[in-house]
């Protein structure tokens, strides 16, 4: 990312999560996993394929929440382009805004039992720190706008801290000493490799948000790859970008060789008449 980081406000956001159902770690959570697939595609670019331990989490995650997704669906259209204004602002990924959904499902007023509040579950003492107003009579935390700039802030914080968005999303549900505490125990920063030194909730936490991503996608995208996968990614999508580019250019000088042997042809014809 392009951003400069800068101070953090590295403080516990935990999620209310509403209606949204947890799925059963248990098959799923001590399986080797290999990577996402990036797969080329010439006309639309890079795709991503989830790996195969999100996509069996995923399968299931969302058949017991297709109910209250289609409800999220429906109440995003009023906000997700705001949400994607302010996060392009900030130069984050837009596709962040999915952490909002299993955050609160996108409800200004939830709740959490720890007191974490609004439509990103931003702490109060976090929520200060970010410049929001939280009394007992007023609190900024449940403004969409107010609340997603916060959060915006903290999370490109929090990425200048991991350089990875799977750990970003780690951090903001559990805080970055957990992450950091695995990353130590497992010797890896691959969120697949770390994730069982992590708390439960947390390691559920995103999974939730790949399966999520995946509703509104149909794909994975930047946010739910490791930071070697990303990079790789960003890599296919240059190569892509380049190529249009070069069959752009190609495009606009063929047009203008046709454009040159048109005039040239009319000026010939033009002459010949004169002539007669």
């Amino acid at each position: 990312m392009s951003f400069l980081c800068q101070g953090t406000y590295l403080i516990i956001a935990a999620s209310n999560g509403g209606n949204l159902k947890h799925s059963s770690e248990s098959s799923v959570n001590f399986i080797d996993s290999a990577d996402s697939v990036i797969v080329s595609d010439t006309v639309t670019g890079p795709k991503v394929k989830l790996n195969a331990r999100a996509a069996k989490f995923a399968a299931l995650y969302l058949k017991e929440n297709e109910e209250a997704l289609e409800k999220v669906r429906e109440r995003s259209k009023l906000v997700f382009p705001m949400m994607d204004s302010i996060l392009t602002k900030y130069e984050l990924p837009v596709e962040i805004k999915y952490l909002a959904v299993i955050e609160s499902e996108l409800k200004p007023d939830a709740l959490s039992h720890v007191g974490a509040a609004g439509p990103w579950q931003l702490m109060p003492a976090t929520a200060r720190l970010l410049g929001l107003k939280v009394t007992r009579k007023y609190d900024e935390r449940k403004y969409f706008k107010k609340s997603t700039v916060a959060a915006a802030k903290y999370i490109r914080d929090l990425y200048c801290e991991f350089g990875d968005w799977l750990l970003v999303i780690a951090a903001y549900n559990g805080g970055p000493v957990p992450v950091y505490a695995a990353i130590r125990k497992s010797g890896s920063r691959n969120f697949w490799k770390l994730q069982n030194y992590l708390p439960a909730e947390t390691r559920g936490h995103v999974k939730r948000y790949i399966s999520t991503h995946f509703y509104f996608e149909g794909q994975g995208g930047v946010t739910t790859l490791t930071r070697t996968e990303m990079n790789k990614y960003l890599l296919k999508l240059d190569e892509f970008n380049a190529t249009k580019a070069t069959q752009s250019i190609a495009a606009v000088n063929h047009t203008r060789s046709i454009a040159d042997s048109v005039s040239n042809d009319q000026a010939i014809g033009g002459k010949l008449i004169a002539e007669r």
